[in-house]
C-alpha cells in the first residue's frame, strides 16, 4: 500500500518535472500519428480513370494545375480549422411554494368512553379532543446562469484516414510557448468532402463529433491548480 501510494504520487509529479527551472519541453513530433499519416498516403483509389494529358496545356488535370482543386481529400492531406466560438447563455428561475393545514379530532360521547378515561387520567389530562395537528411549509428557490464564451483560433490539421463513405478522420494540434508557459490547442473530429471551401477550410460547426481542447502546462497553470493531495482529498472525502 505504502508502495503504491509513493509510486501515484512520483507519476503525478512527472508532469511538473519537466519544466522545473526551465521552460515546458514542446511534444515531439517525430513518431507522431499525423506525421505516420502523411508518409503513408493510403491505398490508390480502385476504378479511377485517369485521363491523358497534353503537357502543354494550362489544364493538366492534377490538384497543382491553375484550375486544380486544392482541398484536402486523401490521407495525408492537411486543411484548415477555423474555431469561432461567440456564444452567451443566461437563465433565470425562480419558485415559491406555501402550505398550511390542520386536522382537529374530538370524540366527546363515544358510548360514554371518554368521560370514563378522563378520570382516571392525571389532572389536566383528557381525550377531548382526542387528536389536535396543525403543520405548516414553506419552501422557496431562486436559480440563475449566466455564461459567456469568446475563442478565436484557427489550426491545422491532417487528414487521418478516409472512412468508407467518405467521411475523414482529422486531428490537429498545435503548441505555441510563451516564456514558461506552453499553450496547447487540439482538434479532432469528422467532416465531409463537401464542407470544406474552396480555400481549403473548415469551421469547427461543420466537424462531427468535434473534440477542441485549449490549455496548457507550465508553472502558471501549477499554480492555478490545487495540489494532487487536495485533489484526492476532494474527491474521496463525503463531507
Amino acid at each position: 500500500m505504502r508502495t503504491t501510494l509513493v509510486l501515484m504520487v512520483a507519476l503525478a509529479g512527472c508532469g511538473r518535472m519537466d519544466h522545473i527551472g526551465k521552460p515546458p519541453s514542446f511534444t515531439p513530433t517525430m513518431n507522431a500519428t499525423e506525421k505516420l499519416a502523411m508518409l503513408d498516403p493510403g491505398l490508390p483509389l480502385e476504378g479511377v480513370v485517369r485521363v491523358p494529358v497534353q503537357q502543354s496545356s494550362l489544364w493538366s488535370g492534377g490538384r497543382k494545375s491553375l484550375l486544380g482543386d486544392r482541398r484536402a481529400a486523401r490521407r495525408g492531406d492537411i486543411l484548415t480549422v477555423v474555431v469561432e466560438i461567440d456564444e452567451e447563455a443566461e437563465i433565470s428561475n425562480s419558485t415559491e411554494r406555501a402550505r398550511t393545514g390542520s386536522e382537529n379530532l374530538a370524540i366527546p360521547d363515544l358510548f360514554g368512553l371518554p368521560q370514563r378515561i378522563n378520570k382516571r387520567l392525571p389532572e389536566g389530562a383528557s381525550l377531548d379532543p382526542a387528536v389536535g395537528i396543525d403543520s405548516s411549509s414553506r419552501s422557496g428557490g431562486d436559480g440563475s446562469v449566466k455564461r459567456s464564451e469568446e475563442l478565436t483560433l484557427r489550426v491545422a490539421a491532417t487528414v487521418m484516414q478516409v472512412l468508407p463513405n467518405g467521411v475523414l478522420e482529422i486531428q490537429g494540434s498545435q503548441e505555441v510557448r510563451v516564456n514558461f508557459e506552453l499553450r496547447e490547442l487540439l482538434v479532432t473530429g469528422f467532416v465531409r468532402p463537401e464542407d470544406i471551401s474552396r480555400q481549403n477550410e473548415i469551421t469547427y460547426d461543420k466537424i462531427a463529433a468535434a473534440r477542441i481542447s485549449y490549455g496548457g502546462r507550465g508553472q502558471i497553470t501549477d499554480v492555478q491548480q490545487p495540489r494532487i493531495g487536495q485533489q484526492v482529498l476532494d474527491a474521496i472525502l463525503p463531507f
